[in-house]
C-alpha cells in the first residue's frame, strides 16, 4: 500500500476519532467560574521547530515554585479544544500549577510522534514543547523538578515521546489511549503508522526499554513514572498498544511485567501497579472493559498519580489487629449482600479497599455498608451497588476504628473471632482489638 493511501486511511480514522471524543469530552463541560487567569498565547518562546502554537494558564493563586503540566490535545484537535472541554485550568485553581497548552498548525492537526527528529529532539515537535517548559520555568518561576505531561489519542501518543526523549525533563506522564515511545516511527515522511495503530507491532520488553535507553546515551535516571489507560474496544490505537506500553515502560524502571497490586475502582476498570503498589507506583495501568478510543478522561487520577493532588484515598488490605486477618469477600466477592468475613491476607482483589474521598470503602466496583437502616448492634457488614448514601460512608479514627456514618457503630469481628471466615458485623465502639484496622 503506497504511503498516500496509508495516509488517507490514518485520516479517515482520525477524524472519526475526534468525532468520538468530542462526545465523549462534552460531559466534562460544565460552567466556568470568573477568574481573572485565561488562556494566553506565547508567540516567542524559543526554538519551535514544530512550528507549534504555546498557550499557557496561570491561575489567579498560583503556588510558589508550581508544577507545570503540559496538556497534548488529539488529532484535528486544538489548545483552545483543550482548555474548553476539560477543566485543567479550574483544577489549577484549586491546586496551585501551571498549564502549557501546545497546539498543532500543520492540517492534520497530530502531533509529530513518527519522524526521527522528534525522536531523538533534534527537532519536530518534542523540541518545541521541551522549549515551552523551558518558557514556563524561566517567565513564570515554575519548578523544574516537578514538570508532568499527559494527553488523549495523539496527545498520549506525544506524552510517550517526551517522556522517551527528555526524562530528565519530565517526572511523570499520563496518557490515554496512547502506544509506545517510538511505536509510530516512519521513514518515508508520513505521519500515520498503520503497523502501531492496529496494534501488530510487538516486541519484547527489553527491546522497548532500549528505545528510550538508547535515545538518552548515558543518562542513568531516575526515569519518569507512566500512568496508561486504554479502553479494550478501542477502534484506532488498538489494545495491543496498551500492553505494549506497561512493557517499555516496567522494561525502563527495571522491573518485571507481574503487576504488584491489582483492584478494580469501577466495575468495569483493572488497574494495575508494577514495580510498586502505592498511587505513585513506577508504571500504572488502568484497562476500561468495553470502552473504545473515546476513554472517559480522568483529571484527578491523573493529578493524584502526579502527587499535584490528593484524592485521599488509602487503597489496600484492611488488616485487623486482633487477628492479623483481612476484610475479604467470599465466593466471587462481587454479588450484593455478600457479607465480609475476616481471611489470611492474600492480595487478592476481594481484599482490595479503596477508602474514597467521599468515605466510601469501594472494592471490586462495589462499596461496603450495613444491613440495617436503623442502629442497630449486629448488622451485617456486605457489599452493595454505591449509591452515595451514609450507610456508605466509613470514618477510619486513628486509633483504627472504622466508623459507619449511618449509625455510628464500628466495624467488628464477631465475637472477637481471630479466624478464617469469622463474619463481619457492626457494633458499639468499644476500642477492641477485633475493632481495631489498618489499611495497607
Amino acid at each position: 500500500m503506497s504511503a498516500v493511501l496509508r495516509w488517507r486511511r490514518g485520516t479517515a480514522a482520525v477524524f472519526t476519532i475526534a468525532l468520538a471524543l468530542a462526545s465523549a469530552l462534552a460531559v466534562f463541560l460544565a460552567p466556568r467560574a470568573a477568574h481573572a487567569a485565561q488562556l494566553t498565547q506565547i508567540t516567542e518562546f524559543g526554538e519551535n521547530p514544530g512550528n507549534l502554537q504555546m498557550y499557557a494558564y496561570v491561575p489567579d493563586n498560583v503556588a510558589a515554585n508550581p508544577p507545570i503540566v503540559v496538556a497534548n490535545h488529539w488529532c484535528t484537535g486544538s489548545a483552545q479544544n483543550l482548555y474548553d472541554w476539560l477543566q485543567w485550568d479550574e483544577l489549577a485553581e484549586q491546586y496551585g500549577y501551571i498549564v502549557v497548552y501546545p497546539s498543532v498548525t500543520r492540517a492534520s492537526k497530530c502531533f509529530d510522534v513518527a519522524s526521527q527528529a522528534s525522536l531523538t529532539g533534534t527537532g519536530g515537535d518534542s523540541v518545541s514543547i521541551k522549549s515551552m517548559v523551558d518558557y514556563a520555568v524561566a517567565n513564570y518561576g515554575g519548578d523544574p523538578d516537578r514538570v508532568f505531561a499527559t494527553g488523549i489519542s495523539s496527545g498520549a501518543m506525544m506524552t510517550n515521546v517526551l517522556l522517551g526523549v527528555y526524562p530528565e525533563v519530565f517526572k511523570a506522564g499520563s496518557a490515554y489511549a496512547g502506544v509506545p515511545f517510538t511505536c509510530f516511527a516512519t521513514d518515508n515522511g508520513s505521519e500515520w503508522n498503520s503497523d502501531c495503530s492496529s496494534g501488530t507491532i510487538d516486541r519484547t520488553p527489553a527491546a522497548w526499554g532500549d528505545a528510550v535507553r538508547s535515545a538518552n546515551p548515558g543518562y542513568d535516571g531516575p526515569w519518569p513514572r507512566m500512568q496508561t489507560w486504554h479502553g479494550t474496544e478501542d477502534q484506532a490505537l488498538l489494545y495491543p498498544n496498551f500492553g505494549e506500553q506497561i512493557e517499555q515502560w516496567t522494561d525502563v524502571h527495571g522491573t518485571d511485567q507481574v503487576a504488584e497490586f491489582t483492584d478494580h475502582p469501577e466495575p468495569n476498570w483493572t488497574r494495575t501497579r508494577y514495580g510498586g503498589t502505592g498511587g505513585q507506583a513506577p508504571v500504572e495501568a488502568i484497562s476500561m472493559e468495553g470502552v473504545d478510543h473515546g476513554l472517559p478522561y480522568q483529571p484527578l487520577e491523573t493529578l493524584r498519580f502526579f502527587g499535584i493532588a490528593s484524592t485521599d484515598q488509602a487503597t489496600g488490605e484492611i488488616a485487623g489487629e486482633g487477628s492479623n486477618r483481612c476484610v475479604h469477600l467470599p465466593r466471587s466477592g462481587t454479588a450484593n449482600g455478600t457479607q465480609a468475613v475476616l481471611w489470611k491476607c492474600n492480595g487478592s482483589t476481594k481484599q482490595a479497599f479503596t477508602h474514597t474521598a467521599e468515605g466510601e470503602l469501594r472494592v471490586n466496583g462495589k462499596c461496603l455498608e450495613t444491613t440495617e437502616s436503623v442502629a442497630a448492634e449486629g448488622a451485617k457488614a456486605v457489599i452493595g451497588d454505591c449509591t452515595g448514601g451514609d450507610d456508605q460512608r466509613w470514618n477510619v479514627d486513628a486509633d483504627g476504628a472504622i466508623i459507619n456514618v449511618h449509625n455510628g457503630l464500628c466495624l467488628d469481628a464477631f465475637g472477637g473471632g481471630v479466624l478464617n471466615g469469622t463474619p463481619l458485623i457492626l457494633w458499639t465502639c468499644s476500642g477492641g482489638p477485633n475493632q481495631s484496622w489498618s489499611i495497607r
